[in-house]
């Protein structure tokens, strides 16, 4: 094969994957699966507690790319966005300081918007997901910061906070947080599989709730 043929057919290839990765896609936060959500959510936390941020976008690109059916080029861009607002808030020791990781997380907010089922109002969520966030620094219980966590779920997913399974998903989410945090250090991979259990049950919950 001659040089010429060889470099059109590269680029042929290049403009094949661009265009795979660039194609629009529908979309949906509604179409994920419980157990895998769980799944990859216990992985990213893992991640995040180990400071492996290269990991960390991978399952956050891997979470929107087969969960909610994002485009590849968007997962990008929706992953790049979490990741970064992550890296920004943890090394953060007061809410002033946390404030820096509220640009990635509106911008991480208005890519997830594409895929809602209703229109919201993205900086309303961004700081909604930074309020409790910063909550679990400030000895607040998970009961209390659950209900945060209903709140900007059902903002992005057009419920009611109230409703039964959003509020069970809130709150069962942070318990599992609370449970990681009790362990600090000393987590072990039986740990980890028990939040993934109690992940599989939020997911549960809230899949109950937004379902088509």
């Amino acid at each position: 094969m001659s040089v010429r043929k060889t470099i059109l057919g590269v680029a042929a290839a290049a403009v094949l994957v661009a265009a795979y990765a660039a194609i629009p896609r529908h979309a949906d936060l509604r179409a994920f699966d419980p157990a895998e959500m769980a799944r990859l959510e216990t992985a990213m936390w893992r991640d995040y507690y180990d400071k492996r941020y290269v990991a960390l976008f991978y399952h956050l690109y891997e979470s929107t790319r087969t969960q909610f059916g994002f485009s590849p080029f968007r997962s990008l861009h929706v992953a790049l966005s979490a990741a970064e607002a992550a890296r920004a808030f943890q090394p953060t020791r007061s809410r002033r300081e946390a404030d820096g990781a509220l640009p990635a997380l509106v911008a991480y907010y208005r890519e997830v918007a594409t895929a809602a089922p209703v229109a919201f109002e993205v900086e309303e969520a961004a700081r909604l997901e930074l309020d409790w966030w910063q909550a679990r620094r400030e000895a607040v219980g998970p009961q209390d910061y659950g209900l945060t966590i209903a709140r900007v779920t059902a903002l992005t997913y057009g419920g009611s906070a109230e409703d039964a399974g959003i509020r069970r998903f809130g709150v069962a989410r942070a318990e599992a947080m609370a449970y990681r945090d009790a362990r600090g250090e000393g987590i072990t991979d039986t740990d980890w599989a028990a939040i993934e259990t109690q992940l599989v049950g939020a997911y549960r919950s809230l899949k109950a709730s937004v379902a088509r």
